[in-house]
């Protein structure tokens, strides 16, 4: 009887569920990093010259996808240390998600492209310095934008433009789940700018598990409103 309680309880405690998360998030984050490995292998090559922005944007096209598998395989995540297969939820996660996310994540690219060619190149450009402003909260808005449509189309089986909808809609919506992703991002950029580049995609995983948990008011309306 004693070793059938022993038995049912290994893998409940609490240093089991902390060795649990950190076995996902390092199997998460080296395969992330494996399937974007083409694309972030080809920024290695390119020089800090803003003329290559738009040879930048085609190399960070794998990590669409890749950061969709990321957060699938977290979301559905196992705390119990018996049970782990985080591997297998990221291969399933990239299965499902790959093509969504890269119909989604090519636009986003594709408009935040145009806004830094524009700002590198502002000078040239003889538009008023408020044009400037402006289009930097574009970005961030955008930016924003992408990172519900990341919750999103990882998650949900929607259309694009009903994914695209829906995270629009949860802008205004959720103001604390915009928050959070706001705050993930001024820590991602600040992080680059003080420390190296190299950081967000090392520690990506823990971000995007961040970005989860800030992340559920809108899980939940969605799961509740917005499917069958």
């Amino acid at each position: 009887m004693s070793s059938g309680v022993r038995t049912a309880d290994f893998g409940a405690g609490v240093l089991s569920r902390a060795a649990a998360l950190i076995h996902t998030l390092v199997t998460v984050e080296a395969l992330l990093l494996l399937a974007a490995s083409p694309g972030l292998a080809g920024l290695l090559l390119l020089g800090p010259d803003p003329a290559n922005l738009p040879l930048a944007a085609v190399c960070l096209l794998p990590l669409g996808p890749a950061l969709s598998a990321a957060v699938h395989a977290l979301h559905h995540r196992t705390g119990d240390l018996t049970d782990l297969h985080p591997a297998r939820a990221y291969a399933r996660g990239w299965r499902l998600n790959a093509l969504p996310a890269l119909k989604l994540w090519t636009p986003l690219l594709a408009w935040l492209t145009v806004i830094a060619f524009t700002l590198t190149h502002f000078s040239a450009t003889g538009l008023p310095g408020w044009w400037a402003v402006l289009l930097g909260v574009i970005g961030a808005g955008s930016l924003l934008w992408g990172a519900h449509a990341l919750i999103l189309t990882s998650l949900f089986a929607f259309r694009g433009r009903d994914t695209a909808r829906l995270a629009a809609y949860f802008l205004f919506r959720h103001g604390r789940a915009t928050l959070g992703a706001a705050s993930l991002l001024l820590l991602t950029a600040a992080s680059t700018a003080l420390l190296t580049e190299a950081l967000p995609a090392l520690l990506a995983a823990p971000l995007l598990l961040s970005l989860l948990r800030s992340s559920r008011p809108v899980i939940a309306e969605t799961q509740e409103d917005f499917t069958a």
